[in-house]
């Protein structure tokens, strides 16, 4: 018998994983209508489903065609399960493929990204849990709208993605042009757009950008 290749022992542990911990989400609320017999009516269930698939299900596809080339399969079944993408797993596999110098789309790039994003998860489960125990009498005072924190407080993802995205801008800065450009003009027109339908408009934008600069032989 043929041994599997390591992406194919990623594959297969990244879709037992994720059938795993789609039935502990799905187990609980189970769990709490099988205790207390308490069952919503199937009018109900359904109009929650459908207001739920139109906005979810979308972005959902288009979040794991964005991320995947970019986190490679390792990191997106991780990022995937244990959440958080856009505004910590994203950038800890991006900002660790850049320090070690390799391209996302090869194998040395996939088993970075891979650890990097599993650090990122074990890291933001022990903060969480220290933060909850030790900093939950306080953060309500620190948040809140009259906090002289409040304002850095709701920075925090602007400031992450500005940092992570200037280095990126000052190395590339003719092919960054374009999906800035398309990002601004879409969020002037649609400012509450999800963030991963968002990502997935800026990489087609900065892949024909590219290409149009490749061909005017200006790259």
């Amino acid at each position: 018998m043929k041994e599997k290749s390591y992406i194919d022992k990623v594959h297969s542990w990244g879709a037992l994983s994720s059938v795993l911990s789609l039935a502990v989400m799905l187990g609980i609320p189970l769990a709490i209508s099988l205790y207390y017999n308490a069952w919503p009516t199937a009018n109900a269930f359904f109009r929650g489903l459908i207001s739920v698939m139109l906005l979810f299900w979308p972005t959902a596809i288009v979040e794991v065609i964005t991320y995947s080339p970019m986190l490679g399969a390792g990191g997106t079944y991780l990022s995937f399960v244990s959440g958080n993408i856009s505004n910590l797993k994203l950038p800890c596999g991006l900002n660790a493929m850049e320090s070690a110098g390799v391209r996302a789309n090869s194998e040395e790039g996939e088993v970075i990204s891979t650890i990097a994003i599993a650090a990122s998860a074990l890291t933001t489960t022990l903060v969480l849990t220290l933060g909850i125990v030790l900093f939950a009498p306080l953060l309500p005072r620190l948040t809140a709208e009259d906090s002289l924190f409040a304002p850095a407080f709701r920075q925090v993802q602007p400031a992450l993605f500005g940092a992570l995205g200037a280095s990126y801008f000052a190395k590339h800065w003719k092919i960054s042009v374009v999906p800035i450009l398309m990002g601004i003009i879409v969020l002037l027109f649609a400012p509450t757009m999800q963030v991963g339908i968002l990502l997935f408009i800026t990489i087609v934008a900065a892949i024909g950008g590219t290409q149009v600069l490749y061909k005017l032989k200006l790259i």
